[in-house]
C-alpha cells in the first residue's frame, strides 16, 4: 500500500524565478520573451533576481531575500509547504557559490516534492510551452519516510 499523496496545482501556477549572477541576464531575456505567459501566473523570486524582473519587465514578483542571505531556503520552504509549484533556476554550474549547500538543498526539495524544474533555457522553454502549464495538474508526492530501522536489522 502506497502512502504517496496527490497535491493539486491550480491553473494559475506559483512559479519561482532564480538566477545566479552570471545567469541573471539570460533569465531576464527569457522572462521578457515569455512575459505574456508569466503574467498569467504568480511569480516568486530571490531578492536581486525578483527585483530585476520587476524593474526591467514590470512583472509583479513576490520577493524573498537574496539567495545567499536565505532566499533559496525561503523558496525551499515554499516548495515543502506546497506554495511553489514550478521553478526556473538558471544556476551557474561553473562558478562556486558561497551558498552551494543551499542550492543543493533547493534542488533536492524540488525532487522530493515533485515540482517541475528548469536549470537552463532549453528546459525552461519546454516547460513554459507545455500544455500542462495552463491547466490543473495533480502531482504525486512520494512518501519518502524510511521504514523503522529499529528491530529491522
Amino acid at each position: 500500500m502506497s502512502d504517496d499523496h496527490v497535491q493539486l496545482m491550480n491553473t494559475r501556477k506559483n512559479i519561482a524565478l532564480i538566477a545566479h549572477d552570471n545567469r541573471k541576464l539570460e533569465l531576464l531575456e527569457w522572462a521578457d520573451f515569455n512575459k505574456g505567459t508569466l503574467e498569467e501566473h504568480n511569480l516568486f523570486g530571490t531578492g536581486t533576481t525578483g527585483g530585476l524582473i520587476t524593474e526591467k519587465l514590470g512583472l509583479k514578483v513576490h520577493r524573498y531575500r537574496s539567495g545567499p542571505l536565505g532566499g533559496d531556503q525561503q523558496i525551499g520552504a515554499g516548495i515543502s509547504e506546497g506554495k511553489i509549484d514550478f521553478m526556473i533556476f538558471f544556476w551557474d554550474p561553473l562558478q562556486s557559490q558561497p551558498h552551494d549547500v543551499d542550492v543543493k538543498a533547493l534542488l533536492r526539495l524540488s525532487v522530493l516534492y515533485n515540482i517541475p524544474v528548469a536549470c537552463n533555457r532549453a528546459t525552461a522553454d519546454f516547460l513554459i510551452s507545455s500544455p500542462l502549464l495552463n491547466g490543473k495538474y495533480e502531482r504525486i508526492i512520494k512518501d519518502f519516510q524510511l521504514p523503522n530501522a529499529i528491530g529491522s536489522q
